[in-house]
């Protein structure tokens, strides 16, 4: 496919095209002083069947652009099948596909891979594009408009500042606007907060537990049970299939100390959780990519004896029956609270990002709010409307 100026592009249907797919982004991005180089190992699982559950539910087709013989720029196109289910009220809904993984060394190529993207969505049936979306919208959602000047933490996304304009100008608007908040730690929270702890300790129904390591896969099941019917009514949500509650729990079991997870108990039913990792991107950013020749050993004394300057809150969730109540605001206070001592004692831990946020979630903006957290990172979620191809 040629799409002007000496610009080809190419379906990713080899190994060797696979390969230059990873690559590209590292190329691209060398000169970034804030961008992590994920694991290519990782990152290879992500965009291969059968090593990403999200194959199993969706569409794929990934892109490369070539000028003069040489890749510059990849993009992928996908269509979440359980997306298409879900109310169109909430975001995603019939006729919806995406596109993500975008890498681009100029506006030229990147026009000419979302063009090629929209073409193979238009003859997939689809009439509405909401990207970039990377590839589940449990990954990496959104592009990065606002913190280009600090390094991400584990498993968020960081773009080039100029692809902002560059997909603006083929038309796409704003769908949703996420954010995450920036939070020190170290000396702890208001008094507000500490009486709303305080009268929470006094609640025998309420009980605050660590994740249990040796019950792992239970409490995952638990964890993401919750996050299920929590974020259900949230816009963009998808559900996780079984596979893929499993997978993550297994693919994050490196990272998981009890400590840094809670769980919350009414009457011995778990209503709340809340997750928080270390930055693993503290350790990866020198390594390039790659484990060799020392950045296993390097890895994986840092997952045996963590210490980790800042943390991530990725995943926060009360169950659906207990939204808008005084009882879920006072659980995720208590839950922030016993984290961060832990954190801040064990891990050496100064400051922690929470998000995403929806921006219209008003619970946990007013939370964010109460302990003193400010936002550091926006990502935004565009959309735009596309002619489905005649069949």
């Amino acid at each position: 496919m040629v799409a002007g100026q000496d610009i080809v592009i190419q379906p990713v249907t080899t190994k060797a095209q696979t390969k230059q797919f990873v690559e590209i982004a590292y190329q691209l991005n060398a000169g970034d002083p804030h961008w992590v180089p994920p694991l290519r190992s990782e990152f290879t699982k992500l965009i291969t069947p059968g090593k990403n559950p999200f194959f199993e539910h969706a569409r794929v087709q990934f892109f490369l652009a070539l000028r003069q013989g040489q890749v510059v720029g990849r993009i992928s196109a996908h269509i979440d099948e359980l997306a298409l289910e879900q109310p169109a009220e909430q975001g995603m809904g019939p006729g919806t596909g995406n596109w993500g993984l975008m890498e681009a060394s100029d506006e030229a190529v990147m026009h000419a891979l979302i063009g090629a993207a929209e073409a193979w969505l238009k003859d997939q049936g689809m009439t509405r594009v909401l990207a970039p979306i990377s590839m589940s919208v449990w990954e990496e959602p959104g592009l990065l408009t606002l913190g280009h000047d600090h390094s991400p933490m584990i498993m968020m996304g960081h773009h080039n500042a100029a692809y902002q304009g560059w997909i603006e100008a083929l038309g796409y608007t704003v769908a949703k606007r996420i954010v995450s908040y920036d939070l020190p730690v170290t000396d702890g929270f208001p008094k507000l907060i500490n009486r709303i702890v305080a009268s929470g300790e006094r609640n025998k129904l309420l009980k605050i537990r660590k994740v249990d390591k040796k019950h792992f896969d239970r409490d995952a099941a638990i964890i993401m049970g919750i996050l299920n019917d929590a974020w259900s009514g949230n816009w963009g949500f998808v559900p996780m299939t079984d596979h893929e509650i499993a997978h993550a729990g297994e693919s994050l079991k490196p990272v998981v100390h009890e400590a840094l997870i809670r769980i919350a108990e009414l009457d011995g039913e778990p209503v709340a959780f809340m997750m928080t990792l270390p930055n693993m991107n503290e350790v990866i950013r020198g390594l390039k990519g790659s484990l060799w020749p020392f950045g296993w050993a390097k890895l994986l004394w840092w997952l045996k004896f963590p210490k980790a300057q800042s943390m991530r809150v990725p995943l926060m969730g009360v169950k659906k029956e207990l939204h808008n109540s005084r009882l879920a605001s006072q659980m995720a206070f208590m839950m922030i609270e016993y984290i961060r001592r832990d954190a801040v004692a064990d891990f050496g831990t100064c400051y922690a990002e929470i998000g995403w946020i929806l921006d219209d979630n008003q619970g946990m903006v007013a939370i964010a709010d109460a302990i003193g957290a400010e936002i550091n990172r926006e990502y935004l979620i565009y959309d735009r409307a596309i002619a489905a191809a005649a069949r």
